[in-house]
């Protein structure tokens, strides 16, 4: 594309002529090659529909003993924020923008249906990526894994494919989601890769090539920027059957009793407040005593596990490499998930090929007679035959302890796991920082410490300020005071605004919590506080209207059982009637 052209040539003058050394407070030396005091290495590893609650060091019960002792090396920000939803998520992450402002409202899968700039279901051409901006200032960039950003049609799509938007190598799924044995999906570069052996887990190719990048890389007399993007632990649920029986009868003790033990976990490690209230569990699913089908439930929570446990055994696979590179004092490592835990129940359907049940969006109906796959009790997930996720309960499970998921701008659906290493700069800190971030604020970082320039425009036009703020000074010890952040998706919108927080989940009425005192959101205060929910309301209104953002559902959204393709299974269908307003 012309104006990524045009931008990386200009930014490549901008950095021989206008950066001096010193003016960046980590940068503490000339810049003479990729040495001692030089720009850091930046590697940002990302997770896919992992709740805030699925580490160790996050007070799961899950085995991540690399991601732990990555945690215990740097620091863990205990209230950072995603958006809730993949493709609006990753565009905020790559530009440090809102997910309208990129082009991304909603999904790539939406290409072509709507007719606003902010849902156009690509990348914006009037944007610049983490890898764009830190090429001007020299660094190699790769990319493993998920990319989501543009369609995977390379007729229509690949102008927004990683090759085409900063980064040197790939390989990875420009899909959002994998069958994660025998993948179709693959691409290195530009070209589509043979399926690979039946014995090859997604997981493991993706931890063995960014390793190898790592090896690359590292090589290289200048700095690198590694982002690799995992698929796990998003559906389909699949894992390696001997890792599966690690955690095979661990759920015994169900949903109820798992989520009382990671919330007392969570208030040891100083994660919440003991004020906080653990939130009920959703009214759709009913007490693990009475519960039906306890075997299949079981297994669902140990291959979810399981998955985890492999990713975490694939991260550190990378850290390993990062230390025999001899380039760990001067890498920046960070880690987080896209957005809130996954409540989705995939609804029966013919039994296909799983890539075959993507393509149809698990849409083709299940009828008498069929094969069928989905969440389908007794049929039990893990192997590469299954199709299926972990469900409304075990995703309340993931988000412990707060309200909702994927999906919601309730603290369920974009609370994030966020750990951050970086030996040379940050000190280990044994509990967490209590700081407020959102995934905007990591290109502002990532331009801080490489000492890379924001433009103001590329050939497209002008380009959109910055939404998000540094998070050096956290890095170095000190604080900072976020300013206000918004969110929409699929109607579901809110506003944090120092301690309060504005939320509504489609097409409820707005609430409104004192997050310092209920980040659990348990206690509304919209009818005690109504001045200040009025000017919350408006401030989100004119944001709102400054960024394009549609009502909701606009002209072209189709109902609701076409665009999801999911639905509850039967016995919480019962429960939900029974409880009467499916509201947790």
């Amino acid at each position: 594309m012309a104006d990524r052209r045009d931008f990386l040539k200009m930014g490549a003058g901008v950095a021989a002529t206008s950066l001096s050394p010193g003016t960046n407070p980590f940068l503490s030396q000339p810049q003479t090659g990729h040495a001692a005091g030089a720009r850091p290495n930046i590697i940002l590893i990302l997770a896919d529909d992992m709740g805030f609650s699925d580490l160790g060091c996050f007070g799961s019960e899950i085995s991540t003993q690399n991601l732990d002792r990555l945690a215990s090396r740097g620091m863990r920000v205990n209230q950072f924020y995603n958006n809730p939803r993949c493709c609006p998520s990753r565009a905020s992450l790559m530009t440090g923008l809102y997910s309208q402002q990129a082009g991304m409202g909603m999904m790539v899968a939406d290409y072509g249906r709507y007719p606003y700039p902010g849902y156009a279901g690509t990348l914006s051409s009037k944007t610049v990526t983490i890898p764009e901006a830190l090429k001007t200032v020299g660094y190699n960039t790769a990319m493993v894994g998920k990319w989501h950003l543009a369609p995977e049609d390379p007729k229509i799509g690949m102008g927004n494919w990683p090759l085409q938007r900063g980064f040197d190598k790939y390989w990875g799924i420009i899909a959002g989601a994998s069958v994660y044995y025998k993948s179709p999906h693959l691409f290195e570069g530009n070209n589509p890769l043979p399926v690979p052996e039946e014995n090859l887990y997604l997981t493991d190719l993706f931890a063995e090539h960014a390793a190898g990048y790592v090896q690359e890389l590292a090589k290289e007399k200048k700095p690198f920027f590694l982002y690799t993007a995992f698929n796990a632990p998003h559906w389909p649920i699949q894992a390696p059957e001997e890792l599966v029986q690690k955690y095979a009868k661990r759920y015994g003790g169900g949903w109820d009793a798992l989520r009382a033990e990671r919330h007392k976990k969570q208030i040891k490690m100083g994660l919440v407040d003991e004020r906080w209230a653990l939130s009920p569990r959703d009214p759709r699913v009913p007490a693990w005593e009475v519960a039906q089908d306890k075997e299949w439930e079981m297994r669902r929570m140990a291959v979810y596990a399981a998955m985890i446990d492999r990713l975490d055994q694939g991260i550190g696979r990378i850290l390993d490499q990062v230390e025999k590179s001899g380039v760990a004092d001067n890498t920046l490592i960070v880690f987080m998930s896209d957005n809130g835990g996954n409540s989705e129940e995939i609804a029966a359907h013919k039994r296909m090929i799983p890539e075959e049940a993507i393509a149809a969006h698990l849409h083709t109906p299940c009828q008498a007679g069929d094969a069928c796959a989905g969440n389908v009790p007794g049929v039990m997930p893990g192997p590469m035959s299954g199709f299926q996720s972990i469900g409304i309960p075990w995703g309340n499970c993931s988000n412990t302890p707060f309200r909702l998921y994927k999906h919601y701008a309730h603290e369920g659906g974009i609370s994030s796991p966020f750990i951050a290493c970086w030996p040379r700069v940050i000190k280990p800190t044994e509990r967490p920082v209590n700081a407020v971030g959102h995934e905007t604020d990591l290109m502002p970082t990532f331009l801080e410490v490489s000492d890379a320039k924001y433009p103001a425009s590329v050939a497209a036009g002008p380009l959109p300020a910055l939404v998000g703020q540094s998070l050096t000074s956290l890095f170095r010890g000190g604080t900072r005071t976020r300013g206000p952040i918004y969110w929409e998706h699929e109607g579901n919108k809110a506003v944090h605004d120092g301690k309060w927080k504005l939320v509504s989940r489609f097409p409820d009425s707005w609430e409104l919590f004192d997050m310092e005192a209920d980040r659990t959101e348990l206690h509304d205060l919209a009818e005690n506080e109504p001045e200040r929910a009025k000017h919350m309301a408006a401030m989100w209104d004119e944001w709102a209207k400054d960024i394009g953002v549609q009502p909701w559902p606009m002209p072209q959204t189709p109902p609701v059982p076409e665009r999801t393709g999911t639905m509850v299974v039967p016995a919480y269908l019962e429960q939900y009637q029974k409880d009467g307003t499916g509201k947790n």
